[in-house]
């Protein structure tokens, strides 16, 4: 079954495409990408997952070409970011 690995910094992203058996879960393909040697970071206990931008558990079944994505924290609330953004701008 081939399926996909994600993840995205603001510098860099890294997409990896593998092979996976049939009864695969999304913890199975991410320590099957190896992405977690590129991007140390990656902490599977506090970081997010999802199959095509729908959060999911490591648990999940992976079905013939799911896109596993590993999701960052927020650096910043996205409303306090909007804010400094239109006090920037004047607003």
């Amino acid at each position: 079954m081939n399926v996909e690995v994600a993840y995205a910094r603001p510098d860099r992203q890294l997409i990896i495409s593998l092979q996976v058996l049939g009864a695969c879960t999304v913890e199975q393909a991410i320590e099957l990408s190896g992405i977690n040697v590129q991007f140390p970071e990656i902490d599977l206990s506090k970081n997010k997952v999802g199959i095509f931008s729908q959060t999911c558990l490591l648990s999940t079944q992976l079905q013939e070409h799911d896109r596993v994505e590993i999701y960052r924290n927020l650096t910043i609330d996205p409303m306090e970011a909007r804010r400094q953004r239109a006090v920037r701008q004047g607003r």
